[in-house]
């Protein structure tokens, strides 16, 4: 069976692609770099995270934006040899102000080259391309500041010129909505003579929906399904699978038709997806009179479903320690809104060592030394083993959970003037520092430092201690649901991380040397 979610963790959006026997999904990753997670599948059931393809300054550059800024809602196509990734990069949303940049790349392959991005506009975000005779198509939603209007103010098209690397002709509305609102990540398919546009609506949180609509004509008008939103939760609090919504659809030869789509997984007790807007699987049918239909739970989000006909097409198991041996950043890893250069991070200074030199604090939007991966899991534990010789009370490196740069547990090794090398812990609720412990735990200047922090839903712990021997805990249960859209200040769209970090705040770019970092699953029962 497909089990979902298909893409555990922080990976919503989700816009697939069938290119012959392959099977591919673009989904959002907002202010972490690289921009853009492309998983990769064989049999819609294994999936493996494949590339990252906007790595480099000149395709993404976040410096300085707000959380939950970045890139929104990708869109991949492949058209007559060609793949192509259209994004947002939203520099700003305050007050129902949008500075959202559209671009396109372009590949030969899925794992590039990708090309450097083509403009298109900024009416609004989750762009996205198609495809028909030789022409090609730009819709996004449009945004609208103005007073007593909806900031989604429909869905428009206009044409894109690849050869000349630009947009042509007149923008068109094409869809305004249904009551439900919110009208967003349109994708656009023609099947039977009709042309059909799915959008997300109502919201990407418990609201949230698909609708589909329809059109004889490519510029519509477009007449949404009388039956109402073909997938939402909205109405079925106790499905495992809630936000049901943002959808794209895939044709399996001989096998039907599927629909991947965004999910949220609350944690019981609180009500809070610390795992983020995550991607799922369903399969779909078209009525006689065709219209898209989500079965077999009749609109809701299936946790099991019925695989395609496709021979099996497992991956190998990743690894649970990251030693550090290659001269790249493992995959997992990403950064904040900008790449690390070696004046930060560096894998060849001391083989067998991720090097991080100390920068900004944990609140800059500019230039930390941190990587961080994403928690797939409600239950895990991950550790560390850490060299560090801090000598200022402004040194500090260590283990952290985090959403975002206001909200964080950081177990983090430091420097105080009385008691020397010590362990303590930081924390940050919404902006709101804190330091949980009586004081500072001294522990020897010369030892290798194990750090580790162990999640259990909405419980966090953190333990530490010398590398041949035992681990000790140390600080008070902490509540890890705050990790989530749902604690964190309105308008977050992400999900929790853990990772390694240094700070210096003297500017002096002391330097961290992480030996090796693991990060294992444990049952969730």
């Amino acid at each position: 069976m497909i089990e979902n979610p298909i893409l555990k963790g922080f990976n919503p959006d989700p816009s697939i692609l069938r290119v012959d026997e392959d099977y591919y999904i673009a989904t959002s990753t907002f202010e972490w770099f690289p921009g853009v997670q492309i998983h990769h599948s064989r049999d819609l059931v294994n999936w493996r995270l494949l590339t990252r393809p906007l790595d480099r300054i000149s395709q993404l550059n976040m410096l300085g934006e707000h959380a939950s800024c970045g890139i929104w809602a990708p869109n991949l196509t492949w058209d007559d040899g060609t793949f192509y990734l259209v994004y947002t990069d939203i520099k700003t949303y305050m007050k129902g102000i949008k500075d959202a940049h559209n671009y396109v790349v372009t590949a030969p392959s899925i794992e590039g080259p990708w090309s450097e991005p083509t403009y298109l506009h900024s009416h609004g975000f989750d762009p996205a391309l198609y495809h028909e005779d030789g022409r090609h198509w730009v819709l996004s939603m449009e945004t609208d500041y103005r007073k007593n209007r909806s900031r989604f103010g429909g869905i428009i098209i206009q044409e894109y010129l690849p050869k000349e690397k630009r947009v042509t002709g007149p923008v068109t509305e094409i869809f305004k909505g249904t009551p439900l609102g919110s009208t967003e990540g349109p994708n656009l398919y023609k099947k039977d003579g009709w042309y059909y546009l799915i959008v997300a609506e109502g919201g990407t949180s418990y609201g949230h929906a698909v609708t589909v609509t329809r059109s004889r004509s490519l510029l519509g008008p477009y007449e949404p399904d009388p039956s109402g939103p073909a997938l939402t939760s909205r109405n079925h609090a106790l499905d495992p699978l809630q936000k049901a919504g943002h959808a794209s659809i895939v044709e399996v030869p001989d096998s039907g038709w599927y629909m991947a789509h965004l999910c949220g997984r609350p944690i019981a007790r609180k009500g809070r997806c610390t795992l983020g807007r995550e991607t799922a699987l369903q399969q779909v049918f078209w009525t006689e009179d065709g219209w898209l239909r989500v079965g077999p739970l009749a609109g809701c989000a299936a946790t099991e479903v019925p695989p395609p006909g496709l021979p099996p097409a497992p991956w190998p198991a990743l690894p649970i320690r990251e030693d550090f041996e290659e001269a790249k950043l493992p995959l997992c890893f990403q950064t904040l809104r900008i790449p690390l250069k070696e004046d930060t991070l560096s894998l060849v200074e001391r083989p067998g060592y991720l090097r991080l030199k100390g920068r900004d604090s944990l609140y800059s939007r500019h230039y930390q030394a941190l990587v961080a991966r994403r928690w797939q899991t409600f239950r895990f534990r991950a550790s560390t083993c850490l060299e560090y010789a801090p000598t200022h009370f402004k040194h500090s490196a260590g283990l952290i959970c985090l959403y975002d740069q206001e909200n964080f547990f950081y177990l983090k090794v430091g420097f105080d003037e009385k008691t020397g090398r010590m362990v303590e812990i930081m924390t940050s609720v919404n902006g709101e520092l804190d330091f949980p412990l009586d004081g500072p735990v001294h522990i020897p200047s010369d030892e290798r430092w194990v750090l580790s922090v162990s999640v259990d839903f909405d419980i966090l712990k953190f333990s530490h201690g010398p590398e041949n021997g035992p681990l000790s805990a140390i600080g008070p249960e902490f509540d890890a649901s705050i990790l989530s859209d749902e604690h964190c200040r309105e308008g977050r769209f992400t999900g929790a991380f853990v990772g390694l970090c240094c700070q210096d705040l003297t500017g002096g770019r002391q330097h961290a040397d992480f030996d090796w970092f693991e990060y294992e699953e444990k049952s969730s029962g």
